[in-house]
């Protein structure tokens, strides 16, 4: 059901969680929890996760980090203590061998003691912020997902991890776009300012009507098309690395966190 920006969809995260783990829930989570860090989901064997660490650090922009799992265990007890990330996210994906092959709602039949979780800031998170000050994110207005694009932009590799910059899109008129980068550039947890802004064929981007990921975003008259780098990047790492087996969020369906978005500065504070 779409979302007007002027609706608080505003849930208790705990609650929301609750009904995606019950199966009442498998879309995309962009709109709801409002005020809460949403996070992208990355799970691997615990002998590829310093590989994905080091990746992390190497590439911020798209991977900020935000709490690492111990070994075995699902729980993020700093983010959301409680939780479990093999079934409280809407919508996964498996990766074997470099192969992404499926896609599911739960994951816990599959969790092994010696995987590794990784979650990371997500836009969807500052969004908020810009429907806050007036700005219209369209994918919200229409209740679709973001659009996502594969870019021509290298990440930094690190051990068996390496491969494109992804990116997602949300279109604004020339002064709204500069509001929402300053906008966004307050929470570089959540990925911060935009990469580009213009041209898509600049990074790569053939067709905006043909996202890689998501749903197509209209551009009306007068916009431009704004790029935030994105958290589906570390996707596009795994089918280069060609592990066994890893998991992943499916891209918009993301994990959300007890840590409401006003508290990000002092969190990261705590865990750097």
């Amino acid at each position: 059901m779409p979302i007007a920006p002027t609706q608080d969809s505003s849930r208790d995260a705990r609650a929301f969680r609750e009904e995606i783990r019950a199966g009442r829930h498998d879309g995309t989570t962009a709109g709801h929890a409002r005020g809460n860090v949403q996070a992208n989901l990355v799970i691997v064997p615990h002998d590829a996760a310093f590989d994905f660490l080091l990746f992390c650090q190497r590439n911020p922009k798209p991977c900020p980090l935000l709490e690492v799992t111990d070994p075995g265990s699902p729980e993020p007890r700093m983010l959301a203590p409680g939780a479990d990330l093999s079934r409280d996210l809407p919508r996964y994906r498996v990766f074997r061998d470099g192969e992404m092959v499926e896609e599911r709602t739960d994951v816990s039949d599959l969790w092994r003691d010696d995987f590794v979780g990784f979650l990371l800031g997500c836009s969807f998170t500052f969004d908020w912020r810009l429907i806050g000050a007036g700005l219209e994110v369209r994918n919200f207005v229409q209740g679709t997902n973001v659009s996502m694009y594969r870019t021509n932009i290298p990440c930094r590799p690190a051990g068996v991890f390496e491969g494109p910059l992804v990116v997602s899109m949300r279109p604004f008129l020339p002064q709204d776009a500069i509001r929402a980068a300053l906008i966004s550039a307050e929470l570089p947890q959540v990925h911060g300012a935009p990469i580009h802004l213009g041209d898509p064929a600049a990074i790569g981007i053939e067709d905006l009507s043909a996202p890689d990921y998501g749903d197509p975003t209209p551009i009306h008259e007068g916009e431009q098309p704004v790029f935030w780098a994105c958290g589906v990047t570390p996707q596009e790492a795994l089918l280069r690395a060609k592990l066994p087996i890893a998991i992943t969020h499916a891209p918009g369906h993301m994990f959300v966190t007890d840590l409401r978005e006003d508290e990000l500065p002092a969190f990261t504070e705590r865990i750097t």
